[in-house]
Order: structure tokens, then C-alpha cells, then sequence
């Protein structure tokens, strides 16, 4: 059989990995470990005059979540769906999910090892460590980490918490969608298109997952950390570049196994934006609604500001503001 056959079948076969129900009985398991983080809704024009007049943004406001990111759903859903062993767990971060995973470990009274590279910000390594997990700085990407990562789970026994590529995590995140679900209609009007920050894909294949198509999901990437569009461009998770100023939290290399064919199922189209974009969206965000987001977290506004994603008159979206885990002195510096 040609292996271009193998891959479509391995992709059909994989878009149901997670199902709206096990979202569903997930939520129910960590519910009492996160929290129901809000939404408010914004017009355009308030955060950009120059930019378009777009009446009725949803923003799921999930830097408020525990651990300062959605980051903390698929971490407790690890560590309660899953038989953590005496030595603990063990994850690889860019960052976010690894303060996710130290403080859900801090919760569980579990020990934690987190590899992070260099690129990650001082902010999220200083938290992982007030959280009491073991802080391993090592190489210059995610990858870099993940390699060391997996080398620790080996010789110790430890308990991988994989930031995307993992069923668990998936389920977890895709409980944001579950949460947006119910809370869109207290906009006014049904859900129709969500805007998805992508990195690993965790967080896009949770909640594309959840919706299954019956609410448009729209990825979108810095142009320097391509992954998601790269993988849809060869058919399959493939390497990209990771740079640019999302580079701790959107640049992990290459898309996950489990998360590419769910994106291939249900995800409409993934924009990219680039990095002048992407802090313009994080100081309106700050400035106009005092909403203070990660760059990563600002993908959304930057894609609907610059037109990278236009929204036809009437369509409701939403957009994820999916971290807040950066020092004062960066939102200053920045936004200020």
C-alpha cells in the first residue's frame, strides 16, 4: 500500500481520537481544579480606531486561568486521568505548561522536574520555581527540552506530561470550547467562528475536537513558527522554523502526531501574522481594554486588526486570549 494511502487511513482513524463526550466527563473530573474563566465582548474600533469596525468579539479571557494560561485544563487532566507513579511527573515546556504542570503537581502534592530552553521567558522559569518543581535549563528550543525530557522519563520512571501530543492533554484543553459553548450565547448570538492561538496544536485539536465542525476554527501562527501551516502545507507534521517574538509559547517545531488529523478534520484555515502585528494586538489589548496577554496570546486580535482573518458582516467570533504569564516589567516595556 503507497504510504501516502497509510497516512490518509492513519488520519481518519485519528481525528476521533478525543470525543465531545470525553470532553465532556473530563471537565466534570478537573473542574474543581481550574477555573470558569470569563468572556467579555469588545468592539474593533475600541482597540485599534484606524482598525475595522467589528462589533460583538467574544474573548475568552483564559489568562485569568490557574497557572496564568490554559495550560493548567490539559495539566490537571494528566494528573487525574492518569496513575502518577513516586517519581512524579516530568513535562517539556516553552514555558506556559510548564508553570501549568508545576502548579497542578503543587495542587496534587506530586514531585515535577520541567525542562525549558533558553528561549524561555525568566518570568515563567521563576514561577515554575516558587511553584517547587525541579527547573531544568537546558538547550535552546522546545525540542532541545523535550529531548532531555524524555531521557529523565527513562532513567527515572517519572510520568510524561506532554504539552500537546498527548490524549489527556487534548481532552483537557478542549474543555475551554465546552466552557465557550455555553458562554457565547450570553453574547447575544450563536457561536460562529473561533480564532485559535497554535503552537503544538494542544489547544486548537481540544477545541476543534469539541466543536467537530459545527463552529468554524481558525488557527492562527506568527509567520515565524509556521507549524501548523507547514503540516497542512506537506500533508503531515513536518519541521518549521521557531522564531520570532512568540517564540516561548508558539514554536515548538512541528505539530503533534495526534493533533494533525483532527486539525485536517475540523479545522477550517490557519493565518499567519507577524511579530510588529502581534505586540501592535498585545499593547490595544492592554491599552484600550486592560487585558494583558503574552504575545502568543494576542495572535487573535493581531489577525482580525491587520484583516488576516476578516469576518464576514454578522458572523460572531470569538477569540482565545489563552496566557498572561509574563513579568510587569515585559508589559511595561511593551505596552506601556
Amino acid at each position: 500500500m503507497p504510504e501516502a494511502v497509510k497516512w490518509w487511513i492513519t488520519l481518519g482513524m485519528l481525528a476521533g481520537v478525543i470525543t465531545r463526550d470525553e470532553i465532556r466527563g473530563t471537565y466534570d473530573t478537573i473542574r474543581p481544579c481550574i477555573r470558569r474563566t470569563p468572556v467579555v465582548q469588545v468592539d474593533l474600533s475600541e482597540l485599534d480606531p484606524a482598525g475595522p469596525a467589528l462589533p460583538g468579539v467574544t474573548l475568552k479571557l483564559e489568562q485569568l486561568q490557574c497557572a496564568g494560561s490554559f495550560k493548567a485544563r490539559g495539566a490537571f487532566a494528566n494528573l487525574l486521568l492518569r496513575d502518577v507513579p513516586p517519581a512524579g511527573v516530568v513535562a517539556a515546556s516553552g514555558g506556559n505548561h510548564g508553570v501549568a504542570v508545576a502548579y497542578a503537581a503543587y495542587r496534587r502534592g506530586v514531585p515535577a522536574r520541567i525542562f525549558v530552553p533558553t528561549v524561555s521567558a525568566p518570568a515563567k522559569m521563576e514561577r515554575i520555581r516558587q511553584l517547587g518543581a525541579e527547573l531544568v535549563v537546558t538547550g535552546e528550543r522546545y525540542a532541545d527540552a523535550l529531548a532531555a525530557a524524555q531521557a529523565w522519563v527513562e532513567s527515572s520512571g517519572a510520568m510524561s506530561v506532554h504539552a500537546f501530543d498527548q490524549r489527556e492533554t487534548l481532552l483537557g484543553q478542549g474543555t475551554l470550547a465546552l466552557e465557550l459553548a455555553g458562554q457565547a450565547p450570553e453574547m447575544g448570538t450563536a457561536l460562529d467562528t473561533v480564532l485559535v492561538p497554535v503552537g503544538g496544536g494542544g489547544l486548537i485539536g481540544g477545541i476543534a475536537a469539541y466543536f467537530a465542525g459545527t463552529v468554524r476554527v481558525i488557527g492562527v501562527e506568527p509567520d515565524g513558527a509556521p507549524t501548523l501551516t507547514r503540516a497542512r502545507a506537506e500533508g503531515r507534521p513536518a519541521d518549521a522554523p521557531a522564531e520570532g517574538v512568540a517564540a516561548d509559547a508558539l514554536a515548538p517545531r512541528r505539530v503533534g502526531e495526534l493533533v494533525f488529523p483532527i486539525t485536517q478534520a475540523y479545522v477550517e484555515d490557519v493565518v499567519l501574522v507577524d511579530d510588529a502585528s502581534i505586540l501592535a494586538a498585545q499593547r490595544a489589548l492592554w491599552q484600550a481594554a486592560r487585558i494583558a496577554a503574552e504575545p502568543a496570546a494576542s495572535v487573535g486580535i493581531a489577525a482580525l486588526l491587520t484583516g488576516a482573518y476578516k469576518p464576514a458582516p454578522g458572523e460572531h467570533v470569538a477569540v482565545v486570549i489563552s496566557g498572561a504569564n509574563m513579568a510587569a516589567s515585559q508589559l511595561d516595556s511593551q505596552v506601556g
